[in-house]
C-alpha cells in the first residue's frame, strides 16, 4: 500500500511574483504558508533597479507575510545597469541575484534589456563576485514564432553568454522545451533551471480547450506535448540541476478575462500539492524533496531548511476562486493536501 504521508524539509520557491500594494497583501500568505524563502521577481512599476528600492520592497513583503518567511529580492537588469550598484546590493544582501527580462518579453518588461551585449559589463562583474544571473529565456523578435522563442533564445543569447562567461552562475527560469532541458543537462554545474507546475501539467492545448482559456495563458506559453514530457522527465529525474520555481504570477480576473488578457498563472495556493502529484505520477516521490528543498539552496549557496512540512494523501477540491483570484487547477480535484 502506498504511503499516506510524505514529509520533506520545508521547501523554497526559487521564482515567484508577489506584486505590490493590495495584491501583495492578498497573495503573499499563500507562498509564505508553504515556503521558507522565495526568490522574488523585480518587475514592478517602476522596476527594482536600486539597492534602496530592493530594501524597501523586502520590508513591504515581510510586513505582509508575517514571521517565518524570508523574501530574497532580485535586481531588474536594464541596458544601463551599473556594475558597482549590482555589487553593492549583493554585498549588502539587498538582493541575491539579477534578472534578465528581454525588453517586451513578458509582464512589465518594457524597461528590460534591448541587447544582451549592453549588460556584458554587469555579467562580467556578476561572474567575478559569484552573483546568480536569472534569465527569462525568450527572444522578442516578432519574426520568431511564439512557440519557438525559447529555443531561439538558447541559440542566439544563452549559449553565447555561457561561452563568454564560463563561470557565471545562470538559472534558466521556467523552462518549457526539450531544447532547454537538454541545454541545462549538458551544461556545467554553474547552470541550472527552475520548473513551474503548469509546464509539468499542461500543454498548449489547454489554452484552447473548448474556447479561449485565459487562465491557462502564461509566458513562456505552454508548448507541445513532446516538450511537456521532456521537461517533466528532467524535473523528476533526480538531477540537482532542476529545482522548484512556481512563477506564480497573479492578476485580477478582469485583467485575465479581457480583450488583451494578461499572461500569468496564480499557482501559489496549491503549489506543493500540484508538484507532488506530478512526482507521484512519474514514480519519483523519492526525488521530490531534492527538487523542492535541496537543489535550489545548494545552487544559491544557502543553507538547507531544517524544519519540515508534511503532505497527506487526501482529495482536495480546488475552489474556483482563492482570495478573489482564479487559481491554477480551479475546479479540479488534487490528491494531496499540505498539512498546516
Amino acid at each position: 500500500m502506498a504511503s499516506q504521508t510524505l514529509t520533506i524539509r520545508r521547501p523554497d520557491d526559487w521564482h515567484v511574483h508577489l506584486r505590490d500594494g493590495e495584491m501583495l497583501r492578498r497573495v503573499v500568505p499563500y507562498t509564505a504558508r508553504q515556503f521558507a524563502r522565495a526568490i522574488v521577481m523585480p518587475n514592478l512599476v517602476p522596476p527594482i533597479t536600486t539597492v534602496e528600492a530592493a530594501a524597501a520592497y523586502r520590508d513591504r513583503i515581510v510586513a505582509a507575510a508575517g514571521p517565518g518567511f524570508t523574501p530574497l529580492i532580485t535586481c531588474y537588469l536594464t541596458d544601463d545597469t551599473n556594475p558597482d550598484e549590482l555589487q553593492r546590493g549583493f554585498e549588502e544582501k539587498a538582493w541575491i541575484a539579477a534578472k534578465l527580462y528581454p525588453a517586451g518579453a513578458t509582464t512589465n518588461s518594457a524597461s528590460g534589456v534591448t541587447d544582451i551585449r549592453r549588460i556584458y559589463p554587469a555579467l562580467e562583474r556578476m561572474e567575478r563576485i559569484g552573483m546568480v544571473f536569472c534569465v527569462h529565456g525568450e527572444v522578442t523578435d516578432p519574426e520568431v514564432d511564439i512557440f519557438d522563442r525559447e529555443a531561439v533564445f538558447i541559440e542566439r543569447v544563452l549559449d553565447p553568454v555561457a561561452r563568454e562567461f564560463p563561470a557565471l552562475k545562470i538559472v534558466f527560469e521556467h523552462i518549457t522545451t526539450k531544447e532547454a532541458a537538454q541545454f541545462v543537462e549538458g551544461a556545467g554545474e554553474n547552470i541550472a533551471a527552475t520548473v513551474t507546475p503548469q509546464h509539468l501539467i499542461i500543454n498548449r492545448n489547454a489554452i484552447f480547450a473548448g474556447g479561449l482559456r485565459p487562465h491557462a495563458y502564461c509566458l513562456p506559453v505552454a508548448k507541445r506535448e513532446t516538450h511537456r514530457l521532456a521537461v517533466r522527465k528532467a524535473a523528476t529525474s533526480g538531477s540537482s540541476k532542476f529545482f522548484l520555481g512556481t512563477d506564480s504570477a497573479p492578476h485580477s480576473r478582469e485583467a485575465k478575462e479581457s480583450a488583451c488578457g494578461c499572461a500569468g498563472l496564480f499557482n501559489a495556493p496549491f503549489a506543493l500539492e500540484s508538484y507532488v502529484e506530478v512526482f507521484e505520477e512519474e514514480g519519483a516521490l523519492d526525488k521530490f524533496e531534492a527538487f523542492a528543498s535541496v537543489n535550489g539552496p545548494r545552487f544559491y549557496g544557502l543553507p538547507i531548511n531544517e524544519e519540515t512540512v508534511t503532505l497527506e494523501r487526501e482529495e482536495l477540491q480546488v475552489p474556483d476562486e482563492v482570495g478573489g483570484l482564479v487559481p491554477f487547477h480551479a475546479g479540479d480535484v488534487l490528491h494531496w493536501r499540505l498539512e498546516v
